[in-house]
Parts: structure tokens; C-alpha cells; sequence
């Protein structure tokens, strides 16, 4: 027995290979083969996209070409698509060594993902019983893009510890969860969460901490050095901050129903961000004793009220209640990034390197239990009959259920993406501390060079450069009152 547990011991703790020489090529090879066979198989055009669109035109009573489903959905994919890859890519370039890795991955993992998010949404919500066909459409697209929004989150806890194999593991697992809990939050428990508080942001906030929390690293300090921003990097995350700060009323209205749902759910988004710009940069300088803003608050915490608009966001929640969530949200983002990002990592050991608990599964979390609540209260004198139907979809088997019951069926859509998001994360994490990835060690974290040609010349004939305080390091009062430290090279 002994020597059995010492033959693990040695399996799973003998040092780390980084060379990804045959298992990245392996795996992209292997799964995008994969990918062309399964869509040879199962995936169409829908009626829309497929060239018997005139007949169907005709068989429809369709006037125009102008009445094509693309026309309406097609200006939304484009913003969300934006989001996914500009976005999400920039706002991890915050590190000064892992920006490569930050846009580089986060291209590898979306592109592999919506391919795979297109299938198995397909097999769950769009499945043709007469001849076993998937039929996809720009619909189709943009909730492909959604699917594969929980694994990029993920990703943000996970920036710069793993291996680009793993990232696919976790993509390939990442995208296979989500199609469940959204099967059974929005079909079977039949609840309502366009903008995905529930289903993208806390699935994908808590399905990366709990890898991150398996996958704990004791001696990540030996990295430190490389866990730091610079003063462009952080212009870069920045950049990706704004993307997704002007397309997230795209993001929470982009699939619900055209007309007065979907305006509002815009609206809606659009206060809740504003608002919570404003708390975040009252908090950060507050925290500070000579009310300097920390960029890092700026880049996260002003994104969360779009977060924890997406349940409630077609919902009448009215403009003021709007703001309300984004400044509450903001308030409470900022205060994760200051207080509870350091708890985590120092008593939960979740070394959570982007802070995706403070701005995707709190919000995410909250935004799920406003739209319990907005729904509860919901009634015939704010909606209209035909409004409170059409915004909660009471038909077919729904005909009859209540707003109470409504609200109730809201709030169980947060347990099943929370368990969906802990376990399957626990799961996935067992399955990554398997030796066999090429993720780096301790002392070689957040640096492109293990997995990136990088030209060194370009570096050596940088000046020394500035550096100050970054997602990972608390501040320290000793810092001078510029809080600026010189790197030397």
C-alpha cells in the first residue's frame, strides 16, 4: 500500500513539462476533425438561411426580404461577437508578460468553443425529430457566442497558471455544462435570464473559481515579479473594458423578444452601467488616502452593473430601479477587488488572477436574485395582460402559472447554476491536475515566453519602466506618495 502511495505522490507531483509541441497540435487537429465530421451530421441551414427561403417566403405570407430574422438579430451578433474577442481578449492583457496569452488563448478557446457551443445547443433546444438535424441561424450564432462567454470567464480566474491544453479541456467541458443548466434553467424550470446573469456570469464565475481552488498553487509567489501591470498594459486591458462596456446592452438584449422587451432590456443595461462607473470610481478613491483611483477597479467593477442587469434587464424594472442595481453592484464590486479577492486567496486558497469573483459570479448572483424579485412583484397594472405574458412567456404548459410562482422559478435558476458551475468546476479541476498538459510551474507563471515566440531584442531596449499596484497585490502603506516603484531590468 505504501508503495502504491508513494508510486501517486510521484506520478502527480514530478516536475512540469511545458513543451506543448505535439499535445496543442494533437488536440486543435484532432477536435476541429471532430467538429467537421459532427457538423457534416447534424448541422443545417435553417429555414431563414437555407436557399428555399423564397418558399418559404411564399408559403408564410412574407412580404419582404427585409422580414429575415438576420436583419433584426445580425447588428447584435456583430456587438457581441466584438465582446467575445475583443473585449473579454483585451481586458486580460493587464499583465506585463501575459498579454500574448491574454488575446491569444482567449482567440483559441472562443473559436474552438462556439463551433462546439453551436452542437450542443443544437442537440438540446433545436434538435429536427423528423430527420435528427440541427438547423442553425444568426440566432443560433449569438447564443453560441453566450455558451462560450462561461468559459472565457472562467478563463479570467484561471490567466496565466495553465496550459493552453487545459484552456480546451476547460472549454470542451466549460461548453458541455453550460448547454445543461441553460436546458434546464430556461426550458425545463422555464425561468427567464436574457442577459445571463445566471447562466453565463455565476455559471462561469464559479465553474472557474472552483478549478482555480483545485488547482491551488502554495508557491505561486515565486511568479510575483510577473504578476504586476505596467502602465500599458493596463491602457490595453482598458481598451478592452470599453468594448464591452458600449456593446453590453447588445450583450443582455440581443435575443429577447423584437420589439418593446428588447428596447427595454437596452435601456435598462445602459443605466444600470452608468451608474455603476460612478460608485466604482467614489469607492475606489475612497480607499485610497490621498483619493487616487486604482485602474483596476475602473477596468472590472464599471462593467458589473451590466452583469447584474442581464436577468432583469426586459423586465419593467423601471429607469430609476436601473440605476439602483448599478449603484449598488458597483459599490459591492469594488469592495470584492479590495477586500475579498485578498480573503480569498489568503483563508479559501482560490487564486482568482482576473477578480471573475467580483465581477462576474457576485454580480452574476445578485442580478439572478433582483430578477426573482422584479418577477414576484410583477403584475397586470405595470404590464398589461398581454405584456405580462409576453415578457414571461406564459404559454403552452406555462398558461398558467402565477408571477409568484414565476419568482420562485427565478430563484431556483441560481442554485442550478451554482451547483452546475462549483461541481462541474471541482470536476474539472481533478481532471487538470493530471500531469500530463504542460502547464507551467510555480516560479514560471504569467509569462508568455513558455508558450510564445517573443522577440527579447524589443525588451532590451525598453527604459526601465514604472510599475504600481495590480489585480493580485494589496498595497502597502510604506509605498511613497506617488505609489510608483521603479523596475530594474
Amino acid at each position: 500500500m505504501g508503495n502504491c502511495a508513494q508510486g501517486c505522490k510521484n506520478y502527480f507531483c514530478r516536475p512540469k513539462n511545458t513543451n506543448v509541441r505535439f499535445s496543442l497540435p494533437a488536440v486543435c487537429f484532432v477536435w476541429q476533425i471532430a467538429m467537421i465530421i459532427l457538423f457534416g451530421v447534424f448541422i443545417r441551414y435553417d429555414e431563414e438561411s437555407d436557399a428555399h427561403y423564397v418558399e418559404f417566403r411564399r408559403e408564410n405570407n412574407i412580404s419582404s426580404d427585409i422580414e429575415n430574422d438576420f436583419y433584426y438579430r445580425y447588428p447584435s451578433f456583430q456587438d457581441v461577437h466584438v465582446m467575445i474577442f475583443v473585449g473579454f481578449g483585451f481586458l486580460m492583457t493587464f499583465l506585463k508578460r501575459y498579454s500574448f496569452s491574454g488575446v491569444g488563448f482567449n482567440f483559441l478557446i472562443a473559436a474552438f468553443g462556439i463551433q462546439w457551443a453551436l452542437l450542443m445547443q443544437g442537440w438540446f433546444h433545436s434538435l429536427d425529430p423528423t430527420d435528427g438535424k440541427i438547423r442553425i441561424g444568426v440566432e443560433s450564432l449569438i447564443n453560441a457566442d453566450f455558451c462560450v462567454a462561461g468559459s472565457l470567464i472562467a478563463y479570467g480566474a484561471l490567466l496565466g497558471k495553465v496550459s493552453p491544453v487545459q484552456l480546451m479541456v476547460v472549454t470542451l467541458f466549460g461548453v458541455t455544462l453550460f448547454a445543461v443548466e441553460e436546458y434546464i434553467i430556461l426550458d425545463l424550470i422555464h425561468a427567464r435570464d436574457a442577459g445571463g446573469s445566471m447562466v453565463i456570469h455565476e455559471f462561469g464565475g464559479y465553474y472557474g473559481l472552483a478549478i482555480s481552488w483545485v488547482l491551488y498553487r502554495p508557491n505561486l509567489d515565486q511568479s510575483k515579479r510577473l504578476q504586476g501591470s505596467v502602465y500599458h498594459s493596463d491602457v490595453f486591458a482598458m481598451i478592452g473594458t470599453l468594448f464591452l462596456w458600449m456593446f453590453w446592452p447588445s450583450f443582455n438584449s440581443a435575443i429577447t423578444d423584437h420589439g418593446d422587451g428588447q428596447h427595454r432590456a437596452a435601456i435598462n443595461t445602459y443605466l444600470g452601467l452608468a451608474a455603476s462607473v460612478l460608485t466604482t470610481v467614489a469607492i475606489s478613491s475612497l480607499s485610497q488616502k490621498r483619493g487616487k483611483v486604482d485602474m483596476v477597479h475602473i477596468q472590472n467593477a464599471t462593467l458589473a452593473g451590466g452583469v447584474a442587469m442581464g436577468t432583469a434587464a426586459e423586465f419593467m424594472i423601471t429607469p430609476y430601479g436601473s440605476l439602483i442595481v448599478g449603484f449598488c453592484v458597483g459599490i459591492l464590486s469594488t469592495f470584492g477587488y479590495l477586500v475579498l479577492t485578498p480573503f480569498m486567496e489568503k483563508t479559501l486558497k482560490i487564486q482568482d488572477t482576473c477578480g471573475v469573483h467580483n465581477l462576474h459570479a457576485m454580480p452574476g448572483l445578485l442580478g439572478g436574485v433582483i430578477g426573482a424579485i422584479t418577477a414576484a412583484a410583477a403584475s397586470e397594472s405595470v404590464y398589461g395582460h398581454e405584456g405580462l405574458i409576453n415578457t414571461f412567456d406564459f404559454e403552452g404548459r406555462f398558461a398558467n402559472r402565477t408571477v409568484g410562482t414565476q419568482g420562485g422559478h427565478q430563484a431556483a435558476g441560481i442554485c442550478v447554476a451554482l451547483v452546475f458551475g462549483l461541481g462541474g468546476g471541482a470536476i474539472v479541476g481533478c481532471i487538470l491536475r493530471l500531469p500530463i498538459w504542460g502547464d507551467p510551474e510555480d516560479d514560471n507563471c504569467f509569462d508568455d515566453e513558455v508558450y510564445w515566440e517573443v522577440n527579447e531584442k524589443d525588451e532590451e531596449s525598453i527604459p526601465p519602466i514604472l510599475e504600481y499596484n495590480n489585480h493580485m497585490t494589496q498595497k502597502h502603506t510604506e509605498i511613497s506618495e506617488s505609489n510608483f516603484t521603479v523596475e530594474q531590468s
